[in-house]
């Protein structure tokens, strides 16, 4: 025994030392990082919200890490291009991903897409998430969400609602209220968001769900009623509107919120300093009063913690998917 031992102890201390020797340029690597520019892929057109905090996010973790963030603006096919493209890269951290809940709705209502959500990317942090607010044309004879719900009972399918389009966060707003609430509104999708709302201010469609800075101000001038804000707790912006939850359908939620991802194989080092330092950048004080002036919370979350929200998030729009039958516009 004695004898084998001393034979296979040069061996382990071999295999050890070679082992040693590939896992420390990865190693240092990792603890480096980064040392050269890092690309953030945004699968949605420049100028948009998406795209607005994505700079913002980018440009901090630039100041913060000493390294640019590139922000590669990848649109078309409802998000499916960009996203791709970040999960054909190389998983080094050197390319991310800025994502919305656009993404866990497309896991049910794109199933033929090239990639999948939590098989081919590591989550990293949720950022921040924006409330909508369900408006009606200023003729129609309802004064709050209960008066609405009832008038859609009492005339089932007579309602229309309009949305920027089949599978985006104001159609799925729609069919999670419809379902929740029990009642029947008929669905006009639109491309983009722009002729939803001209014809909801000119009175041609009945209500919308909105972003609530956009809406805002035809409130004020009574363009449109507000009937309620679709977070579980009251808009920042419209204080004085009530939730969906509050006004009639308990535990009524449905907000655009963005997140950042990477290729699966990133190694887990690389992943929880960017979780950490976007949570310092939505924690600071500063931020959270210039993102709550524009209808905006910032979201703090462990590595696990934002997994297991994707994950709830991904099976919550797949009923709603499922019930309201919707389909994507491509």
């Amino acid at each position: 025994m004695t004898h084998w031992v001393q034979r296979v102890r040069p061996a382990v201390r071999a295999w050890t030392a070679a082992a040693l020797v590939v896992a420390a340029p990865w190693a240092a690597a990792q603890q480096d990082y980064p040392n050269h520019p890092v690309r953030v892929i945004v699968p949605f057109a420049a100028g948009g919200p998406a795209d607005v905090y994505a700079r913002f996010v980018a440009n901090r973790l630039q100041e913060a890490l000493g390294q640019g963030f590139v922000v590669d603006n990848r649109p078309g096919a409802g998000s499916v291009i960009g996203t791709d493209a970040a999960a054909k890269s190389p998983a080094d951290g050197y390319t991310l991903l800025l994502m919305s809940n656009a993404h866990t709705v497309n896991e049910s209502l794109i199933p033929n897409k090239p990639y999948q959500l939590m098989r081919d990317f590591a989550p990293i942090a949720a950022i921040n998430y924006s409330d909508l607010v369900l408006v009606t044309r200023s003729g129609l004879q309802v004064n709050d969400l209960g008066q609405l719900i009832a008038m859609a009972k009492a005339h089932p399918g007579a309602l229309s609602y309009a949305s920027s389009g089949p599978g985006t966060p104001y159609h799925m707003a729609g069919e999670l209220f419809k379902a929740m609430a029990g009642v029947s509104i008929l669905h006009i999708p639109y491309r983009g968001s722009a002729g939803a709302r001209t014809d909801v201010l000119g009175g041609q469609v009945d209500m919308m769900f909105d972003a609530v800075p956009t809406m805002t101000e035809h409130v004020r001038t009574g363009r449109v009623k507000a009937m309620a804000t679709t977070g579980l707790a009251r808009s920042a912006v419209m204080p004085d509107v009530p939730t969906v939850d509050e006004a009639g359908v308990p535990k009524y939620e449905a907000t655009i919120w963005l997140g950042l991802m990477a290729p699966k194989g990133t190694p887990p080092a690389i992943v929880e300093r960017l979780n950490a330092e976007v949570v310092k950048i939505a924690s600071n004080p500063e931020v959270i009063r210039a993102w709550k002036a524009q209808g905006a919370t910032p979201m703090t979350m462990s590595v696990a913690d934002f997994t297991r929200y994707m994950s709830d998030d991904i099976a919550k729009w797949a009923r709603i998917v499922k019930i309201s039958g919707a389909k994507a516009d491509q």
